[in-house]
């Protein structure tokens, strides 16, 4: 605990070394914006002087020039022409000369404004890391609301990034995932390191975490012309990482999304049509198996009908003499009945008179 006296009630109060260092923290920013405010305020002043003494200069040269210009010319009436192209020529290079100068010290100022605009008044007294996660709350729920952003809190491996971003289809399919690392150049005050001191440490908390990106989020090396420029892709050196300036974490995280978005959708088309030539082969051995089944069906099939229908003429041809045999018996029988019809007492007795006297007394006695 520190004890520090209040400087308008004079009182003396305690407070952790959260809360201190939070005022310290407070007092450096301030101090820090109060620096850069005098430095542009300093580079203002140093312009405007090397603006008037590049126009004290130039009157000054230019006045000696045409002094000296206007003497060749008394001297060289005949070289008029070739006197005035040369003072022409030499204002043009003296202005130009100036004209730069002033153009280099308006590309200071420029990037120490842009440096103040990067540590605006809403990251005064607040982290980096603190910056970011209200920058992805902001738009969480509209841009990404099913998307996973929190710190990294698993050092069981010796070592964490800053936050982790996850984000999944609604089947559950990971779309994207990134491990970032957050450096403000306040990190470390005593000495200055540059962004690829932290590359190989990044590169092995996305590999452990299994994150499929490596995005460092860096206020480091502030007069880079390299990364001042926007997203800088270092997969030379380490694969799928990425380095950016605050202002470009929301679109880094966008553009690297958006990207997994049509990557799969080119995996999802590929893999339908992938689907497509399975069915295709599945249902071209299907017909096959079908057309070999039924082509064996059908010469059993045939085979059977075959026997069938030998079966049947063999019972067709015994029928038809089974029926020539009974036409035959039926010829006899009629023949038969004829014969028995024909037949008379008088044709039984003709010839056997004993046979005619039994007839003849039967008929006797009835009457």
């Amino acid at each position: 605990m520190n004890e520090i006296i209040c400087p308008h009630c004079h009182k003396a109060f305690t407070i952790d070394e959260a809360g201190y260092a939070d005022i310290l923290k407070q007092i450096r920013d301030k101090e820090f914006k109060k620096e850069i405010d005098e430095k542009l305020e300093r580079a203002e002043e140093d312009k405007r002087n090397a603006l008037k003494l590049a126009e004290a200069k130039f009157e000054s040269e230019s006045l000696k020039l045409v002094a000296s210009k206007e003497s060749e010319i008394n001297e060289l009436k005949s070289a008029t022409a070739k006197s005035a192209l040369d003072r022409t020529l030499a204002e043009a290079d003296l202005k130009i000369k100036y004209e730069n100068q002033i153009k280099d010290r308006d590309d200071q100022i420029e990037r120490l404004k842009e440096m103040k605009l990067q540590l605006s008044t809403k990251m005064l007294g607040e982290t980096l890391e603190q910056h970011c996660q209200i920058e992805f709350d902001r738009i969480r729920a509209t841009a990404f609301p099913g998307a996973y952003f929190e710190k990294d809190n698993d050092a069981s491996t010796g070592s964490k990034g800053d936050f982790i971003f996850r984000d999944a289809d609604d089947a559950g399919n990971e779309i994207v995932s990134i491990m970032f690392e957050m450096k403000n150049e306040g990190d470390d005050t005593k000495t200055k390191k540059k962004n690829e001191d932290f590359f190989k440490e990044l590169d092995k908390d996305r590999n452990e975490k299994g994150c499929e990106y490596a995005v460092l989020v860096s206020l480091l090396e502030p007069e880079s012309e390299l990364y001042n420029v926007g997203i800088v892709d270092v997969s030379h050196r380490f694969p799928k990482m990425y380095v950016v300036r605050p202002q470009f974490f929301i679109q880094m995280i966008t553009l690297l999304r958006n990207a997994a978005l049509n990557a799969m959708q080119y995996k999802a088309e590929l893999a339908i049509a992938r689907n497509q030539s399975v069915d295709i082969t599945n249902f071209e051995q299907n017909l096959k198996s079908f057309q070999e089944g039924f082509s064996k069906n059908y010469a059993l099939a045939s085979s059977k009908f075959s026997e069938a229908i030998a079966a049947i003429d063999k019972s067709i041809d015994q029928l038809e003499k089974t029926k020539k045999a009974l036409l035959g018996t039926d010829n006899n029988l009629r023949l038969a009945n004829n014969k028995a019809q024909d037949l008379s007492i008088k044709k039984l007795t003709k010839g056997n008179p004993t046979m005619a006297k039994k007839f003849e007394d039967l008929a006797n006695s009835i009457v």
